[in-house]
């Protein structure tokens, strides 16, 4: 049984013709009025050394990948041809090798290439145009540094005090963070702090805390990866590591701009498939809807004994329908569930009618208990995220042969073993509501703590966090262009969902410089020297190469 009904882009026929600007016409009483600007200044800043220091956000990554053409438009690169204009340096970044993305180790190929838009949605570049050889090799071709640009894709706030956090030996033991492995060079255990005060920068930008809370929302909040503790845990509590970083980037006068952390549940990672996908109008599913009513009929007839009949399923002709997922805030009644089918009388015949001998009800009323008994149907305050769309009405082969092992047909097996439908969908493609909270609570002490310590120190501070609430709720414009956070369509938001696009980073850019203008005294807007995001691709060819 397979299933295909999500189409996570319908209309669009390129990612740039939906926002274009418009021709206005206005009209023959329009005149131009030439406004001279001031000339452009820096204000009390110092550009003369601009070292920045972040995660993925920091790097340039785009699409699920790094690579070149990403790196040349990420925020601190934008930044600093500005800063160029006002007495700024060199700005160093570690690039990759090639623009398919990716990273190998030893020949080994440890990370996928891009993604790139395939028609309905983002699918890997391989599928576009074939097998690809991953060049950027952390064991064969790192680039030599210092770099200017320490953005390490991956890394939480702790991440960039720890030492080793670049060494090559420590990466199969999950201590070291292959992106960074490619900056340390001679230096492999020197830390990304080191590696920026290293260079006495003279101005800074940090940009961390995204992944302290990211990690855990997108794998569906669990607890292996865990929310990063705001407070008492030496080494790794947010308080002491942000505020470490703070007070050495500037214990020899560095000046600087930070930005918080977005509430994450806002991006299209976590909003773009909905709760009710299942559409009965697709003939892999409508004609399904009588048979699935009459398995769950049964088991709702026991969750209505056992006084929880919010947790029937039952499917509809007539709109479209709920995934069922695995609710692991519910009370386990697993026990109960099969307890009560193996009771029932009827029951034998309910297992026959699949092809099984009546002696088989012990064990299929035990299957059923196992599989639901924490599970009900989503609701709209369930997020999915973007990775389940090529897995709902999918057949789990793993959960077939678990079956199969237990004593079902193959047949039998397959058909209650399809993700979001016989077979609840795990924890890990899920965010619940509780989760949710636990994400925003999270955030929202991050926060206060970044601009506590930003306002102590002096720093310039951008509000990530309104930024991304007002793409999710309208839209920003920015010249003649309008972003939002809608997945593609929005050209805000990358193919991953989770990162900027080119023209996403233009409008981050613009943000951290009139910050810069509000905190040192610099007239980027003033003087009419932001950028223009228009100049900016949201999407990069699968022929890029």
């Amino acid at each position: 049984m397979k299933i295909k009904y999500i189409g996570l882009v319908t209309l669009v026929l390129t990612f740039v013709a939906c926002n274009e600007p418009e021709d206005v016409d206005l009209g023959p009483a329009a005149t131009m009025v030439e406004v001279e600007l001031p000339e452009l200044t820096a204000g009390s800043a110092d550009f003369s050394n601009y070292v920045s220091l972040g995660n993925s956000l920091t790097a340039g990554f785009t699409d699920g990948a790094l690579f070149i053409a990403a790196q040349e438009n990420s925020l601190p690169n934008i930044l600093s041809t500005k800063f160029a204009m006002i007495g700024g340096g060199d700005f160093t970044q570690p690039l990759t090798n090639d623009n398919f993305g990716g990273l190998a180790a030893g020949g080994d190929r440890i990370q996928n290439p891009r993604l790139v838009f395939g028609g309905a949605g983002p699918v890997g570049l391989e599928t576009v145009i074939g097998p690809v050889t991953v060049t950027t090799d952390i064991a064969l071709n790192n680039p030599s540094g210092p770099f200017n640009n320490l953005g390490v894709p991956g890394a939480k706030s702790f991440h960039l005090l720890a030492p080793g956090y670049g060494n090559l030996g420590n990466v199969s033991l999950g201590l070291a963070n292959p992106f960074f492995v490619r900056m340390t060079g001679t230096t492999p255990d020197a830390s990304v702090l080191d590696l920026a005060v290293g260079q006495s920068p003279t101005f800074f930008s940090l940009w961390i805390g995204n992944n302290d809370v990211l990690g855990y929302a997108t794998t569906g909040g669990d607890e292996t990866n865990p929310l990063t503790p705001v407070s008492g845990v030496p080494g790794v509590g947010f308080d002491g590591s942000y505020g470490a970083l703070i007070a050495t980037l500037t214990a020899g006068g560095a000046q600087g701009v930070v930005a918080n952390i977005p509430n994450v549940t806002s991006i299209p990672h976590f909003t773009t498939v909905p709760h009710n996908p299942l559409d009965p109008s697709n003939p892999d599913f409508g004609p399904l809807i009588p048979t699935l009513n009459g398995i769950f009929g049964q088991l709702n007839q026991v969750f209505a004994f056992l006084g929880v009949p919010e947790r029937s399923i039952e499917f509809t002709n007539a709109a479209a329908n709920e995934v069922v997922i695995r609710d692991e805030t519910l009370t386990d009644l697993s026990a109960q569930i099969a307890g009560v089918l193996a009771a029932s009388p009827t029951f034998p015949a309910f297992v026959e009618s699949f092809g099984l001998p009546a002696q088989a009800a012990p064990l299929v009323a035990g299957l059923l208990g196992n599989t639901y008994g924490q599970t009900r149907e989503a609701t709209a305050d369930d997020l999915f995220v973007l990775p389940s769309s090529s897995i709902i009405g999918e057949v789990n082969t793993d959960a077939v042969a678990a079956l199969v092992a237990q004593g079902l047909s193959q047949e039998l097996a397959g058909q209650f073993a399809v993700e979001g439908i016989t077979l609840p969908l795990e924890d890990k493609w899920v965010l619940l509501p509780s989760e949710q909270e636990e994400i925003a609570t999270a955030t929202e002490a991050f926060n206060t703590i970044i601009a506590a310590t930003a306002s102590q120190a002096g720093l310039a501070l951008v509000d990530a966090n309104a930024l991304l609430n007002d793409l999710a709720n309208g839209g920003l414009t920015s010249g003649e262009f309008t972003l939002t956070s809608n997945l593609v369509t929005g050209s805000a938001f990358s193919l991953d969902g989770i990162h900027p696009t080119a023209r996403g980073y233009a409008l981050l850019a613009n943000e951290f410089m009139k910050a810069i203008d509000a905190t040192y005294g610099s007239n980027f807007e003033a003087s009419g020297n932001m950028v223009n995001v228009g100049d900016y691709p949201t999407n990069y060819s699968p022929a890029l190469q």
